[in-house]
């Protein structure tokens, strides 16, 4: 038996360009967050410009923070975990450059016909098709690039973490397909190829699923990654992350009616919608207490580890929304909740306590590996970063839980003689000060931004991209 080795460095160059443009796009996502959540405290804020209101900036903020920020984010991780796992390079240099070029150019295109108020006027959706084609050319690429990788893999096995930024992959591209065909009547204006309740239903097919599987799934894939690499323990149960693949994927896909209780759509179709939402709730704790129990052990490390920290946290948070979502799609919650700032403060524990924090850990790794670095330029910064981080969200989610149910509440109060007790704007009144709380929790998130932002510019200046080329160069053992 004879042993051939054949060396062979993993891309890291792709991965180095996500990883800076996530922590650019978070910036200015969460800035224009900020921004936006501020003009609901001063209205004098929208600038009296149309360019400017809340109305257009919006979709603008949700745009940059999912697609920009967490796409970054999945792009860069994807990439390196599915090379480190697989032990090999990526299919195409070529190819993988285009997914990230590619992927810019949608998210500039974003910052641009948005405020000028082109848009689809779909959630998570807006952007015209012009725009949804380039977007889809990109997400297609994507995929080649990771199961082509997959494909090419020295090990046999393949990784869980890879597995689900697989079905990311997949599903993501399947409703973004679906959910954006439609008739374009000019260069930048198209209707939607369905109709009435059927546009709503598959609107929230892709728009609960774009959470599912985009906010989900692939972050999960990185949670499976990360948390054992930081955590330096195997996977808590490799059983349990089977079962919760198949259970996640298989029941997340029917869940996106709870989104239309008390519309026009049919009862059958939203009763559905709320027992597979609730049923989800088994496989979303599965995932989490995984995690969680990775840490056995190593429970120690969290005093010490700040980058262990932020991955446990986004543990916590992702068990505490996928606790709360099953619980709104019930309907007799969900008709207090419905339309209120409670289902933005759902929102954003899994925005900003999740996928933000997981992916803000994840880069704190990952980076100084791509830049041949043994750790971040300051642990301390790292550390201020994770108060800002969870004070913020906490400051953020309480004030949108107390101003969700106060208005669930006053608009559902009646009179004896069957009048409303309270007007929209004695309402909105009781919701300024949970305003004021909510825009204060942002800025303090954003602002742990900008020290992420300063320690990654010091770890990267120190560095050398070339030796961290050389310290991927990998042994593949084969025996012959």
């Amino acid at each position: 038996m004879s042993t051939a080795i054949s060396p062979t460095a993993y891309n890291y160059k792709v991965v180095r360009q996500f990883a800076i443009m996530t922590v650019v796009w978070g910036i200015l996502g969460m800035g224009l967050g900020v921004f936006i959540a501020s003009q609901l405290v001063w209205p004098e804020l929208n600038l009296g410009l149309e360019w400017t209101t809340f109305g257009r900036l919006r979709p603008l903020h949700t745009n940059l923070v999912i697609f920009a920020f967490g796409g970054c984010a999945l792009f860069g991780t994807s990439y390196y975990v599915v090379q480190r796992t697989c032990q090999t390079r990526l299919i195409s240099d070529t190819l993988a450059s285009f997914t990230f070029w590619g992927w810019q150019a949608v998210i500039v295109g974003a910052i641009i016909t948005l405020p000028l108020g082109y848009t689809t006027s779909k959630e998570y959706a807006e952007l015209e098709l012009p725009l949804a084609i380039l977007l889809a050319i990109v997400w297609v690429t994507y995929g080649i690039v990771f199961f082509g990788t997959i494909t090419k893999r020295k090990t046999k096995h393949i990784y869980v973490g890879n597995w689900f930024y697989g079905a990311f992959i997949v599903v993501t591209a399947m409703l973004h397909i679906v959910n954006h065909a439609s008739l374009p009547v000019s260069f930048f204006k198209s209707y939607s190829a369905y109709a009435g309740a059927t546009d709503a239903m598959i609107q929230w097919w892709y728009g609960h699923n774009a959470v599912g599987f985009f906010l989900t799934t692939g972050f999960l894939g990185m949670m499976y990654y990360f948390v054992p690499k930081q955590a330096e323990r195997p996977i808590y149960s490799y059983r349990l992350s089977i079962v919760h693949f198949w259970a996640l994927i298989t029941l997340y896909i029917w869940a996106g009616p709870h989104h239309l209780h008390y519309t026009a759509l049919p009862d059958w179709a939203q009763s559905l919608g709320m027992a597979m939402s609730i049923i989800l709730l088994a496989p979303s704790w599965g995932g989490m207490i995984n995690g969680m129990m990775t840490l056995s052990g190593a429970w120690h490390k969290l005093r010490t580890d700040p980058i262990l920290r932020f991955l446990v946290v986004s543990l916590a948070f992702y068990g505490m929304s996928t606790f709360e979502g099953p619980m709104m799609a019930i309907k007799t919650v969900n008709a207090l909740s419905h339309y209120t700032d409670w289902t933005i403060g759902h929102v954003h524990a899994g925005a900003l306590g999740w996928v933000a924090m997981i992916s803000i850990g994840a880069m704190y790794h990952m980076i100084p590996k791509v830049y041949g670095q043994k750790q971040m330029y300051s642990t301390g910064l790292i550390n201020v970063h994770f108060w800002l981080a969870t004070i913020g969200t906490v400051l953020y989610i309480a004030s949108m839980w107390v101003n969700g149910i106060t208005q669930g509440l006053m608009w559902r109060a009646i009179n004896d003689d069957g009048t409303l007790t309270y007007s929209f704007v004695e309402a909105l009144q009781a919701s300024h000060p949970g305003f004021i709380v909510r825009a204060l929790g942002g800025a303090i998130f954003a602002s742990g931004m900008l020290f992420m932002a300063y320690n990654v510019f010091r770890t990267v200046r120190a560095s050398n991209p070339a030796e961290a080329e050389a310290a991927s160069k990998i042994a593949v053992v084969g025996a012959h």
